[in-house]
């Protein structure tokens, strides 16, 4: 007999995962999203979910606090048999969990004990990982400690950036939950207790994490432009003697072969050739696209031609003050 779902999620990392289940032989009764935002430091991002589920005919709801006693009389008319939630945005309350008769499932977007948390994709590249993964599991009031009903492992490539790992990642997680719905279904799902000496946590990404440290190694800043994007994005100063510091948004990054130990992290020690050679902690870095602040992306040949920059000049790892 088919499951009677409520899909609780909100951005793309969501999305594969609830269309798949509007196509399945399960009766998804309703969508819970969070709400738009606006006003002062909120931006209006279109929500994929929420026009998908319209298009069926789903209820949707958007409550700015899912554990408010209207959202949970919502959820208990909707009379569902799982709750399924991937990046939803929202803390659940033991009296929300005990709502669902088979229980609520999380997709997660890493190989869990390993990064709980809200970014775990982030502090994956962030951290250098070679592997990672999505994790499926019951939910339990501790966040992301829950049994873990089924995983799957994918590389992450050596280029990657956050944005096109989570794209691979929301793929993944559909057939995964389709197997632990069908599981669920016949009554024969079993989970595999979680070691909690073995978490790791990835707390929520915040702006200013996207400041460059040019101490850091070469290969510890190529996983953090990579990890920070499409949000914030990584993000340094040039400084310009006589003039405003230019704030530059850095795209991607490789591996030089030319280095300077005697050199202060950040000082580009060449731009030969159209290339932007940076001095970091340990090792060189070529900076291949950027952004200077109010303008478009640029391969960093088409930046020197606009720019007058020469070696000796450095990269902050700090606001600076014109």
């Amino acid at each position: 007999m088919a499951l009677r779902l409520v899909m609780m999620g909100t951005g793309g990392f969501a999305l594969p995962t609830f269309n798949s289940l509007l196509e399945s032989d399960h009766r998804v009764a309703g969508l819970f999203t969070q709400p738009e935002r606006t006003g002062r430091g909120h931006h209006h991002h279109a929500n994929p979910l929420k026009d998908d589920a319209i298009e069926h005919g789903i209820p949707v709801f958007q409550p700015d606090r899912v554990n408010a006693p209207e959202a949970l009389a919502d959820l208990r008319a909707l009379n569902a048999d799982v709750f399924v939630v991937a990046a939803y945005g929202q803390i659940l309350s033991d009296a929300l969990l005990s709502i669902p008769r088979l229980g609520a499932i999380n997709v997660h977007a890493s190989l869990l004990p390993k990064y709980r948390g809200a970014a775990p994709i982030q502090y994956a590249v962030l951290n250098g990982e070679s592997v990672t993964g999505v994790t499926i599991f019951r939910i339990e009031p501790k966040l992301d400690s829950g049994p873990i009903l089924a995983m799957a492992k994918t590389p992450i490539g050596p280029s990657e950036t956050a944005g096109e790992l989570e794209e691979r990642l929301a793929v993944m997680s559909v057939g995964l939950v389709r197997s632990v719905l069908h599981d669920m279904e016949a009554g024969t799902a079993r989970g595999t207790v979680q070691d909690a000496a073995q978490a790791t946590r990835a707390p929520r990404i915040r702006k200013e994490f996207g400041l460059i440290d040019w101490s850091k190694t070469a290969a510890e800043i190529d996983w953090h432009v990579r990890a920070m994007q499409p949000w914030p994005t990584a993000y340094t100063y040039l400084a310009r003697t006589g003039d405003q510091p230019l704030r530059l948004i850095v795209l991607e990054v490789q591996s030089a072969d030319r280095s300077s130990p005697g050199a202060q992290p950040g000082t580009i020690l060449d731009t030969m050739g159209g290339r932007i050679i940076v001095q970091t902690g340990s090792g060189s870095l070529e900076v291949v696209r950027l952004r200077p602040e109010g303008k478009k992306t640029m391969a960093a040949d088409e930046f020197l031609r606009g720019h007058a920059i020469r070696p000796g000049m450095r990269f902050e790892s700090r606001q600076l003050q014109g």
